[in-house]
């Protein structure tokens, strides 16, 4: 498959959009995970018209002139102090899963990272989402926290 990545544009808005329904997987059961995609949609918005003060960015992987996946990518600061990139999405259409191109979108916001100076690259995956943890592992990212939550009834 001849796959292109580059920054999105208008165009990909509904492509994009639909891809964001593949993070709900994984998501642990007291989320509404319509409420993760509608998030997630509007998190990334703002990111199809370009802005001078714009701080992060989306990269698409197209296939065919149409949208295969996508991941975002902003920074933010540690609670530590140092300023780091984020992954806010990654997300590959089901039919082109195991093709590699979430390597090559991770690989993408990693060298978006270095450009902007930047030390450290993280993300966060569902605790149910055992596929992702295993791919992100597998590509070097390391385990640096674990979130908790009690729900209260």
């Amino acid at each position: 498959m001849d796959v292109q990545i580059r920054p999105v544009r208008e165009e990909d808005r509904h492509a994009v959009m639909e891809l964001v329904s593949q993070l709900t997987e994984g998501v642990a059961e007291w989320r509404d995970p319509d409420a993760v995609v509608e998030a997630a949609r509007q998190w990334l918005a703002g990111y199809f018209t370009p802005a001078p003060e714009q701080s992060g960015a989306v990269f698409v992987a197209t296939a065919g002139g149409e949208v295969v996946g996508m991941v975002s990518v902003n920074t933010h600061r540690h609670f530590t102090g140092p300023e780091e990139a984020y992954i806010g999405e990654l997300a590959v259409a089901p039919h082109a899963v195991r093709m590699g191109l979430g390597r090559r979108l991770l690989g993408t916001a990693e060298d978006w990272a270095r450009r902007q100076g930047l030390r450290h690259l993280t993300l966060e995956t569902a605790a149910g989402n055992t596929t992702a943890q295993r791919f992100y592992a597998a590509v070097g990212y390391r385990e640096e926290a674990v979130r908790f939550t009690r729900v209260l009834e």
